[in-house]
């Protein structure tokens, strides 16, 4: 079958590392400055519930940012994210570095991003999402567009139907219900 033709579910149900961009994925793409020069960054509790029942349900989550930002790191730790990958002004050589160490095809791997710096790993990668606020190059070339926007819980959504088009939904969630 011609890759082109694979519906988001056939993409999805390949995927075995979920790639994050930070700003105005993770969070709002807000950087918000207080008086002394310390950076805040808004996260959504949705999402990192999300990167969790990732990693129950097996897939490895690695985050890629253009930024360094001690905040990242933190809730990188916080959520037991597998890879961090902070400063990296050209995310490509860090994205084939990560598939070399992990041995992952392009096709095993989703990536969420909402930029221009985004889109040479996401016209590589098995299934490349945006979130609903992105930059309309990057929605005109993704496989999927979350309903929701960055920050707002469209890595949670976009985690839910990867691991819904897997199967393994229903075990990640089994203890909440």
């Amino acid at each position: 079958m011609h890759h082109k033709l694979l519906s988001i579910q056939d993409r999805a149900k390949n995927i075995q590392m979920f790639i994050m961009d930070i700003d105005g994925v993770l969070t709002d793409g807000r950087i918000i400055y207080t008086s002394d020069g310390q950076e805040m960054k808004n996260f959504d509790v949705r999402d990192g519930f999300g990167i969790r029942l990732a990693h129950r349900a097996g897939i490895k989550t690695t985050v890629i940012t253009a930024r360094q930002s001690s905040i990242v790191a933190r809730r990188s730790l916080e959520l037991e994210i597998t890879e961090i990958r902070q400063n990296a002004l050209k995310k490509l050589p860090v994205y084939e570095e990560i598939l070399l160490k992990y041995q992952l095809q392009d096709e095993q791997i989703a990536y969420i991003g909402d930029d221009l710096i985004d889109m040479p790993i996401l016209r590589r990668v098995g299934l490349s999402i945006t979130v609903a606020d992105a930059h309309p190059e990057v929605k005109q070339m993704v496989h999927y567009i979350t309903e929701n926007k960055g920050g707002r819980g469209a890595v949670r959504e976009s985690i839910e139907m990867i691991l819904k088009a897997q199967g393994s939904w229903q075990k990640a969630t089994e203890r909440y219900f």
